[in-house]
């Protein structure tokens, strides 16, 4: 008799469609729809009370009969999402407020337990229509597009998932940052220090590859996620360093990234390119920025003064393996925490001479300053080859020639 009393309450607030009545009580365990779930309840409060109720003029006032227009919502759908390469969707709605509100005040009144809020009916009913007339799938974890359906407005709004791609990179240009960066005098905006462009370099890694990733998947942008990033004036050879990209907003998403791959490597020749890519995901992201893999390097070395080989290779061996106090540089500080941080040269030697310089390479963990541990840094990296050397010591260049990956010591 209580679920009759509600209902017998429910129906005293005036006109209700059987969808709004059965979903005040959606979560019991009845095998129907809300739909059905209503109609029910108004047959068996009928048949207990003996009163049928008399639906007043007008629409449900809690929903505006909005589940007759499930058909309608779906079209719209549909034609929102044309020209978008999808294969599977989730529906989200936005509720106006007062129809929120009206069946919060049914549940509050009544202190109903086992209620299903309209948002959710409405995902779901119109997810079902959307499936039939475009042939695509729900997918409530991982779809390829969301439509927002805006009910006061009568307007669809789609969400397109990115998309991601794993790959490693190559860096033969110095001068290159790794990522776009705005102009420092302007901050985007363009000016006549940055001609107008918004941009203080006029190229960077993520736009070389971008470019025709854009091109590809008919995207917004695309960002470039590194795992870890090299300086602007180093290369980054060898083995390449692994990234992500992510592709914002893809209208396609079936693209031959071998075929991507050729694209970027002819386009950016000579300045950057890339290995085979795969399809990576959004988690994936977070594991190759976090990514503390060691690094290989092998710079070039200037000392004051004279050095025999011997005496380097000493000097080499006392920093190889033991810990490294680091303050952070003073070329970054303006943009980096102030602290010591402690790193260790797993492997350091010497490689060979060239114009009268000393060529080195170095393996060090994730996060180790090479020039510092180089030149001291004025003291704020220590040990370093030049406090050791007791001479001026400084990098003239650096590449990268190995980062580890993220997937088995790759």
């Amino acid at each position: 008799m209580a679920l009759i009393e509600d209902v017998e309450a429910i129906l005293s607030y005036g006109n209700i469609c059987d969808h709004c009545l059965g979903r005040f009580f959606g979560k019991r365990s009845f095998a129907l729809s809300n739909d059905e779930r209503g109609g029910a309840l108004r047959t068996a409060h009928y048949l207990v009370t003996n009163r049928p109720f008399k639906p007043q003029e007008g629409p449900c006032w809690v929903c505006n009969d909005i589940f007759r227009d499930i058909d309608l919502w779906a079209g719209r759908v549909a034609r929102a999402t044309e020209g978008i390469e999808f294969d599977t969707f989730l529906i989200g709605t936005r509720v106006p407020p007062l129809m929120a509100e009206s069946e919060e005040m049914v549940w509050s009144d009544l202190s109903l337990q086992d209620t299903e809020p309209l948002k959710s009916e409405m995902n779901r009913e119109v997810g079902k229509a959307v499936s039939v007339l475009t042939g695509k799938s729900a997918d409530l974890k991982n779809p390829d597009i969301v439509a927002i359906l805006d009910i006061s407005t009568g307007y669809v709004e789609i969400k397109i998932t990115p998309v991601f791609f794993y790959g490693r990179y190559q860096k033969f240009e110095r001068g290159i940052p790794q990522t776009h960066w705005n102009c420092r005098s302007c901050q985007g905006r363009g000016c006549e220090s940055c001609n107008f462009t918004g941009k203080q370099y006029p190229d960077s890694v993520e736009e070389l590859i971008g470019r025709p990733v854009i091109r590809a998947f008919d995207g917004e942008n695309a960002v470039l996620h590194g795992s870890g990033r090299e300086d602007i004036d180093a290369r980054m050879i060898g083995t390449g360093r692994p990234f992500i990209m992510e592709v914002v907003s893809p209208k396609k998403r079936s693209v031959d990234l071998s075929a991507l791959g050729e694209s970027i490597n002819h386009e950016a020749s000579g300045r950057v390119s890339v290995s085979p890519l795969r399809m990576s995901r959004r988690d994936e992201v977070e594991s190759i920025k976090s990514n503390k893999g060691y690094k290989k390097y092998r710079i070039m070395v200037e000392v004051d003064g004279t050095l025999s080989q011997i005496e380097l290779e000493s000097a080499l061996e006392a920093l190889q393996g033991v810990t490294i106090y680091q303050r952070t540089p003073q070329r970054v500080a303006h943009r980096r925490a102030d602290k010591v941080r402690e790193r260790r040269a797993l492997e350091i030697g010497f490689a060979g001479i060239e114009d009268e310089k000393f060529i080195i390479e170095i393996t060090g963990e994730a996060g180790l300053y090479i020039k510092e541990l180089v030149s001291g840094d004025n003291g704020r990296t220590r040990p370093s080859l030049a406090e050791i050397l007791g001479k001026p010591a400084r990098v003239t260049s650096l590449d990268v020639v190995q980062v580890q990956g993220i997937n088995n010591g790759e």
